[in-house]
């Protein structure tokens, strides 16, 4: 078995169907059987399927302003501060300026082209103590489902000032129709909050079960399973209806609000390593 999710996708449906709702840490199959899912799409659904993103989508959709063109969400940078900059500028702490691109590469290329000595990755709940506000460059994926060619950077604007990049077009940026740049600024907020609501109280209630197989920084949950045996693991978890990362490299997510009782069947049957 491969570890991408296109395999796991195949091996959810053959087990149990279609997924005919998402809610919470939770995926709802056709054969009625609930999923708790530690995957969360490498991070973009850390805060859960469904919310209040999907309103402000839906609303602004019915607007039918969906085109190419300028809106109140989405505004050329440098013309006037966008809603999605000024969620930024909230998240971290500072005045930044965002830029969306459709691969991280092409995000992280834009980044080091303007402070290849200050330029990060952002994790929410990242096990290492960072202080965001002194870092020029912050790239990061929005916690958002199924927007995976989706990324962010939000550049500091002093820096930008210094680069005369204020009102730069970077070499393969995106632009967002209205409804997506909404909900992905929605979704910054939503973090924000859940960053003053969630620690590590909420995430070491499960240790007790998956200390056995993960070691666990903050939410993130890295296998202690060799990397070999991994395909089985991941099988093994589908069995106690538990979706777990199908990337050996990329982190489970403890499933924030679900009873500890969702790991019950892999206690009873555990793996073994």
């Amino acid at each position: 078995m491969k570890n991408n999710t296109t395999e796991l996708a195949q091996e959810i449906f053959s087990r149990f169907g279609t997924v005919k709702r998402a809610r919470k840490c939770f995926l709802y199959t056709a054969k009625g059987v609930r999923l708790t899912d530690l995957y969360q799409e490498g991070g973009r659904a850390i805060l859960g399927w469904g919310g209040s993103v999907f309103t402000v989508l839906k609303n602004v959709l019915e607007r039918g302003i969906s085109g190419s063109y300028f809106t109140d969400f989405s505004s050329p940078n440098g013309r006037e501060k966008s809603q999605l900059s000024r969620a930024f500028s909230a998240l971290f702490g500072d005045e930044r300026t965002a830029f969306t691109f459709s691969s991280k590469s092409l995000a992280l290329e834009a980044a080091v082209s303007l402070s290849a000595q200050s330029t990060s990755v952002y994790r929410p709940w990242n096990p290492q103590d960072v202080d965001w506000q002194r870092v020029d460059c912050i790239v990061c994926a929005p916690t958002l489902p199924w927007t995976d060619t989706l990324y962010i950077l939000a550049v500091k604007n002093t820096v930008l000032e210094q680069a005369s990049y204020l009102h730069h077009q970077f070499s393969g940026e995106t632009f967002l129709p209205s409804p997506l740049c909404a909900a992905v600024t929605r979704s910054v907020y939503d973090l924000r909050k859940a960053l003053q609501e969630r620690e590590e109280k909420h995430w070491f209630i499960y240790d007790q079960v998956i200390t056995r197989y993960w070691e666990r920084k903050g939410p993130y949950l890295f296998p202690k399973i060799p990397e070999e045996r991994y395909a089985d693991f991941i099988r093994h978890c589908l069995n106690a209806h538990l979706v777990i990362s199908p990337d050996y490299h990329q982190p489970s997510i403890v499933p924030f609000g679900a009873d500890k009782g969702v790991f019950s069947a892999l206690k009873n049957n555990p793996f073994d390593v």
